[in-house]
């Protein structure tokens, strides 16, 4: 083979496999190294290596010899002579690595390492695809379908890959024909011995994420942002957005000039229909708007704390249907939109309720009582609705205004007894030590089996177990084989615990900045009046105790630039920015009260200076 007919192979193959160079290189030497050794029958354990010119393709292998003065073993020894030749250093016994490229190797090669260059140039594509997917985890891929069967569809995709659309990640309802172009997320990447498996998904909420980008400018650029989706693919999906920048529509952005960007979505989707939703950081708003199409006539939020967060959302009668929606779709959809469980109720459905607790809890008896004058005309119209009689717009507001109070009174109460809980605890935990919560459990040398029921009802620490014993001992004694044997163990150990002491070092009092010796000259060019003073320009406030009880060294370590003479504000002239004329104050060592006190001046017609403390 000729230089140009070698280059212009290896270049084919370089296009047609979409390799990097280095990588055809590092295969076509393998193959060399593994045809030299079966042509020559060489042993795994020495070491050989192989170096292919791209351009003429010129072959040559390198074997690693024993030194010997005579040559046994081709294979494996050479000559003193011609291991200097490569290493002018080299003695007997050692080991070079010298050229041992056989005659006519070229043809051998060409019939031995063909499997082994197709093996490596295979495992070099895999491996390729395997890096390039991995990369577009979650991203949009196009492909053709080249195969379908009930387990799912085989798309074609780019650089000789093959991807699987299993049945349940496929849009419920659509059918897929060979050679139809199909879109979809790459969900999984797993490599295996036959090649990288790339599992696609079209039923992902990611899917509906990324089309909405691509098909959005003011998504892809961070202009509105895709705070929450909730989808059930092929019938309904909910998308919560919200503008990054002051004046841009959300909504109106993903919806686009007569719905076109939000149709071009729905007609990849296969016709699933999608409610675009503005988010709000009122949970009220955002789950009002999260029921839509619904209107909503009241929402009220229930959360215990500990992760039971629950919305009861009231509608009027004929938006029930339509708020709860098929199958009750709609609701589940806005609860995994908003993170909140929705009970959704009629109005008159959520007054017969309200009506109940009021006359039945005995801790909402003071709100009962506020209501007294309202529940008889409530009841009235609660009975109308019952025996199916015609029920007014006012008489519905009235049921509407009657639930909205009564609800919002309950959920003031539970947050005020929130509150008051939280500082009783609060309270307790000021009156443990702070070591108390960093000391491990196991410091109260209790018996394995208490540590072992306490740890397991998330009590780590000692302080955990004494605010425990002062807040809820019958919690406590309530666990599961704790006794009141326990319990006086646990009592004892806590009486007898003896924290780690606080090391106190004193450092002692240093002056820190030394106040510089005044030249005598210096104080002869000061005023008489203010000979004492530093004078600084500052405005006049009331000095607190504790700025008075500063120290005299203390004082001296002030900036030296906001520090001036007596000379440098005699002017009273100078005025601030809301041109009164600043006051000024100097600052004195008092002897008889041991501190540095203010003296503000005031100068006097006749130029001399008044001084008032």
């Amino acid at each position: 083979m000729t230089k140009n007919e070698f280059a212009l192979a290896f270049n084919e193959v370089l296009e047609e496999k979409q390799l990097p160079k280095e990588v055809i290189l590092q295969a076509l030497e393998s193959a060399m190294v593994s045809a030299y050794r079966r042509a020559m029958m060489a042993s795994s354990a020495q070491h050989v290596e192989a170096k292919v010119d791209p351009e003429t393709g010129l072959v040559l292998v390198f074997a690693e010899k024993e030194v010997v003065e005579s040559v046994q073993d081709a294979r494996t020894e050479v000559t003193l002579e011609d291991a200097q030749k490569v290493n002018p250093e080299a003695q007997i016994n050692d080991m070079v690595v010298v050229e041992s490229t056989p005659k006519d190797f070229g043809r051998v090669a060409a019939q031995t390492a063909r499997q082994v260059i197709q093996q490596r140039i295979r495992e070099a594509e895999r491996s390729a695809q395997t890096t390039y997917y991995e990369r577009q985890l979650g991203e949009i891929v196009s492909g053709v379908v080249q195969a379908v069967n009930n387990q799912g569809a085989t798309i074609g995709m780019d650089m000789k890959a093959e991807g699987v659309l299993p049945a349940n990640q496929k849009i419920p309802g659509e059918k897929f024909r060979i050679h139809d172009r199909v879109r979809a997320i790459v969900l999984e990447v797993k490599d295996s011995g036959r090649g990288p498996q790339i599992v696609l998904s079209r039923s992902h909420r990611n899917f509906l994420r990324r089309l909405l980008e691509n098909e959005v400018p003011e998504i892809y650029h961070g202009i509105v942002e895709i705070r929450n989706i909730s989808r059930e693919p092929g019938q309904r999906a909910k998308v919560a957005v919200s503008a990054t920048q002051a004046g841009v529509d959300p909504v109106g952005a993903c919806v686009g000039v007569r719905g076109v960007r939000i149709q071009a979505i729905v007609k990849e989707l296969h016709d699933e229909k999608i409610d675009i939703i503005e988010w709000n950081a009122d949970p009220v708003i955002y789950i009002s708007k999260a029921i839509s199409p619904a209107r909503v006539s009241g929402v009220f939020l229930n959360d215990t704390g500990d992760g039971g967060k629950t919305a009861t959302v009231v509608v009027q009668e004929d938006q029930l249907s339509l708020a709860i929606g098929r199958d009750g779709q709609n609701a589940r959809l806005a609860a995994k939109l908003t993170g909140w469980r929705i009970d959704i109720k009629s109005i008159v459905e959520a007054a017969t309720d309200t009506l109940g607790k009021l006359q039945s809890n005995p801790d909402l008896a003071e709100q009962a009582e506020a209501e007294k004058g309202n529940i008889h005309q409530i009841e009235e119209i609660l009975a109308k609705k019952a025996e199916t009689r015609p029920v007014t717009p006012e008489e519905y507001l009235t049921l509407t205004h009657f639930v909205d109070r009564v609800e919002k009174r309950s959920i003031e109460r539970q947050r005020a007894e929130q509150q008051a809980e939280e500082e009783r605890i609060g309270t307790a935990r000021a009156e443990i030590p702070a070591a108390a919560f960093e000391m491990p459990l196991e410091e109260l040398g209790l018996s394995e089996h208490v540590y072992n029921i306490l740890t397991e009802a998330s009590y780590h620490t000692v302080g955990d177990i004494i605010l425990a014993m002062k807040l809820e001992p019958d919690k406590v004694l309530g666990l599961s084989g704790i006794g009141p044997k326990a319990m006086q163990s646990i009592e004892k150990a806590i009486a007898e615990v003896k924290y780690p002491e606080l090391v106190v070092v004193e450092v002692p009092l240093e002056v820190v900045t030394e106040v510089p010796a005044v030249e005598e000259q210096a104080l002869t060019e000061v005023e008489p009046a203010v000979e004492s003073a530093l004078e600084i320009e500052v405005p006049v406030v009331e000095e607190t105790e504790e700025q008075a009880a500063k120290t005299f060294e203390e004082m001296f370590t002030l900036r030296p630039e906001i520090i001036q003479t007596a000379g440098a504000a005699d002017d009273d002239d100078k005025k601030d920015k809301k041109g009164k004329k600043k006051k000024s104050v100097a600052l004195e060592f008092d002897e008889e009260r041991g501190a540095v006190v203010g003296k503000k001046q005031h100068k006097r017609a006749d130029g001399e200076w008044d001084a008032e403390w």
